[in-house]
């Protein structure tokens, strides 16, 4: 699955500002952790906040603050912020769509998506957060490893 920009950037910020809710990131520093335009993320920024999921902090020291429930949101809940991830429009045709190949692959292609979904919305920024403390242990045992 591809993820627009805006998208994977909004993950991004989310995952770096939930990962320590007490703290205020700016967005430069979180462009520059995943080399990403600090304009664009702001624009992604702009939207989380009035989605309720971040707190812009004004003033020195400010930046954003993570406000969500990391056990609450999913991955789906955020991709579906930025883009359509629901069943294409049935009054959009392709060629061959309503042969019986198109009519099957339809199917094939719908159950897909659907699967797709519901791993996403199963999906918590906890999960997530807890899935990449797995993998700095990983690399930190495999920094190890080298240097034995």
């Amino acid at each position: 699955m591809r993820l627009q920009k805006a998208t994977r950037f909004a993950l991004y910020a989310i995952l770096e500002l939930a990962s320590d809710p007490d703290r205020q990131f700016s967005a430069a520093e979180i462009a520059e952790r995943y080399d990403i335009s600090v304009n664009h993320l702001s624009k992604v920024l702009r939207s989380l906040g009035r989605a309720g999921l971040v707190e812009a902090v004004r003033g020195a020291g400010g930046g954003y603050r993570f406000t969500g429930n990391a056990k609450r949101i999913t991955l789906l809940d955020l991709i579906r912020l930025f883009e359509e991830v629901d069943t294409a429009n049935s009054d959009t045709r392709e060629p061959g769509d309503t042969t019986p190949e198109g009519r099957a692959l339809g199917s094939v292609l719908e159950e897909i998506e659907d699967i797709a979904r519901a791993t996403l919305s199963s999906i918590s920024v906890a999960t997530m957060l807890k899935l990449i403390a797995e993998e700095r242990r990983r690399d930190a045992a495999a920094v190890r490893a080298v240097a034995e």
